[in-house]
């Protein structure tokens, strides 16, 4: 049965400055700490040499290309783009008296060429990187001091850019600290537990006074939280698979339930209590936490299963995360488990458990493409998951759910956080450029480009239901 999505539904795609801008010291930039993460996220921190080879000091040059890459995605017809603005461009060492007006005069030039387009930009302060003085000077998110730096950032920014952006998300996958405290507090990966969550708690404070600061600067606009979609389900109905569930999904929703609800859920009680961990707030924090966001966003990518079972070995390559193979699932070629009807399932649970609405900002199947003898792209693998995904999304919009929008990660081709990869490809948009840094950087679109733009053109009603 064909649905048609609402008009208001905001169609797009996602991209971060650091898997895509390149140009990584130009116009005053300060290194950040993703410009030491030459393998990804997962791989190990390397102090930056002379001459040495970062694929990400290029990335997909986006920098200088953006104007061919946003035409592109008008093409498609995008009516919004995820982006995020480099911390690093704006305070080259974070604790600077002053920014960089080379820096905010990039992103300057980026929204008038959106508005160009038609396009709404829904702009992310900090995606997995921050400058990198922050966290050789300051323990990153460690220290208390690292919150006044980024409320001044956030102030600097919605003063510049408030009046044309009116869609915000503060950090990008916040609970990520849980698995990579590097990348996503400026920690050291080797941390205890409350240095980790002292870090959690001061990041979680900077998002609620920069959500403070874009409700009293940018009064009509709207800001968000961005949390990494990891829905677990019990492996087995057994009431201790049960239970296990339901403490490891707390794990990451604790931090919408912070944000959404302005203090810090119940539950944690207990846990600070098992960890160790007495955390240091302050009236201000609390006060602080107080002030909501207007929506909640999140990415998801896959599901996986708990259990109480300490013999269960049954891993899935989850990414970040600790997860059990769910043996009713496919997997993509990284062994990421495909679940559409999970994405269906996790926007009734958070609209079920907040009540506000929702944004899905990423998803996408990352794979190797081939281009064939004609110069092409035949992805219908990437087109059947994300018809799938989409076709649940409509789904439980029709249950109920307000969801805003959605914006599929990576619509071109960019450089993969978790490992530092350009075979790991997600676009609609090929990029020429391999692992080593080898090739044009012409732009090619792929069949899913065609097929994109047909969904966005239709509101959804070329759409098909799923083979089950």
């Amino acid at each position: 049965m064909s649905y048609r999505f609402p008009d208001t539904f905001l169609w797009g795609g996602a991209i971060a400055a650091n898997q895509v801008e390149g140009a990584h010291l130009t116009d005053g930039k300060g290194l950040s700490t993703s410009d030491i993460q030459p393998y990804g996220a997962f791989g190990e921190l390397a102090e930056r040499q002379p001459n040495d080879f970062n694929i990400k000091d290029v990335a997909i040059d986006f920098y200088h290309r953006y104007p061919e890459d946003i035409a592109l995605f008008a093409e498609m017809g995008f009516t919004t783009l995820r982006l995020s603005i480099a911390w690093s461009r704006i305070f080259p060492n974070g604790d600077d008296a002053e920014p960089n007006e080379a820096g905010l005069a990039y992103y300057d030039k980026i929204f008038t060429e959106l508005e160009k387009h038609n396009i709404t930009p829904l702009v992310t302060l900090s995606h997995y990187e921050m400058p990198l003085n922050l966290a050789k000077q300051y323990q990153g998110w460690a220290s208390r001091e690292t919150i006044g730096f980024f409320a001044t950032y956030a102030r600097v920014v919605f003063q510049r850019f408030g009046h044309r952006v009116k869609h915000w998300l503060t950090f990008n996958e916040i609970n990520v600290t849980l698995h990579e405290p590097f990348t996503g507090s400026g920690l050291p990966r080797d941390c205890d537990e409350q240095t980790r969550f002292q870090a959690i708690h001061h990041q979680l404070v900077a998002s609620a006074k920069a959500v403070k600061l874009c409700h009293d600067m940018v009064p009509e606009g709207k800001i968000g939280n961005m949390i990494l979609g990891a829905m677990l389900y019990p492996l087995t109905c057994h009431p201790d698979d049960m239970l296990k569930t339901l403490t490891q999904n707390r794990e990451w929703l604790m931090f919408g339930d912070i944000q959404a609800r302005g203090y810090y859920p119940s539950y944690m009680t207990r846990k600070f209590t098992e960890m160790g961990v007495t955390l240091n707030i302050t009236e201000d924090d609390k006060q602080a936490l107080k002030e909501t966001i207007d929506f909640v966003s999140f990415s998801y990518y896959m599901t996986g299963c708990a259990s109480a079972d300490p013999e269960q070995q049954d891993k899935a390559d989850a990414n970040m995360l600790q997860m059990i193979a769910n043996p009713h699932l496919k997997a993509s070629e990284w062994g990421w488990q495909i679940d559409p009807k999970g994405l269906r399932y996790l926007l009734n649970f958070l609209y079920d458990r907040y009540q506000l609405p929702l944004f899905v900002v990423e998803n996408g199947l990352g794979a190797v493409d081939v281009v064939d003898e004609q110069g092409a792209i035949q992805d219908d693998y990437r087109i059947q998951y994300l018809n799938d995904h989409l076709y649940q999304l409509g789904e439980a919009i029709q249950d109920g759910v307000d969801v805003m929008g959605y914006t599929s990660w990576g619509p071109i081709d960019l450089v993969s956080a978790g490992t530092a990869q350009m075979s790991k490809r997600y676009g609609f948009i090929y990029v020429d450029r391999d692992n080593q840094g080898h090739g044009s950087l012409k732009r090619t679109p792929k069949k899913s480009f065609y097929w994109y733009q047909s969904v966005i053109g239709s509101q959804g009603e070329t759409l098909t239901e799923p083979q089950s």
